[in-house]
């Protein structure tokens, strides 16, 4: 397994739109191994491909305290929602940045697992915002983008400004 390179906003290759996987085979399920081996070792609950540079619809999640409750889900698509959540966000393209974003509060998505079997999540809570986070990355979305255009200018600056620090 490895460590992948997470892209970090505002990279424009966090706008792409991620195809549909047509077929499910050992080359996703590494990638899903890799994106969780990434995902924890960041630490995370929610990895899009998307966000290591992979424009396909692959998300996983895991909003356990324990960190054994992967869940895959390739495909995925919201066929229900309700209700309203304001919750703090953060993203692991966006480090250090936590805002509050409106969502829905429960969802059910359908989308196939790692062995490419048809399932259906009924989710709330985390749960439900991170699968949504996670499904507007595969939309070519960052949950920043949901914020004024002043809040966005600002962290585009405070990024910006971190970078240099960096080098």
């Amino acid at each position: 397994m490895a460590i992948l390179k997470i892209l970090q906003y505002p990279d424009e290759r966090l706008h792409k739109v991620a195809k549909k996987v047509l077929q499910v085979d050992e080359t996703t399920r590494k990638l899903v191994r890799n994106m969780a081996e990434t995902m924890y070792a960041a630490p995370g609950v929610g990895l899009a491909a998307t966000q290591v540079d992979v424009h396909e619809q692959i998300i996983i999640v895991d909003v356990s305290e324990t960190h054994d409750q992967l869940k895959v889900l390739i495909n995925p698509e919201i066929i229900a929602s309700s209700g309203d959540s304001d919750c703090e966000e953060g993203c692991l393209s966006v480090p250090g940045i936590f805002e509050t974003v409106r969502r829905a509060a429960r969802i059910s998505v359908r989308a196939l697992d790692e062995n490419g079997k048809i399932f259906t999540l009924d989710a709330e809570g985390l749960l439900a915002v991170c699968v949504q986070h996670e499904i507007d990355h595969l939309r070519g979305k960052v949950f920043v983008e949901y914020l004024s255009q002043l809040k966005q200018a600002r962290i585009r600056a405070k990024l910006k400004k971190r970078l240099r620090e960096t080098m």
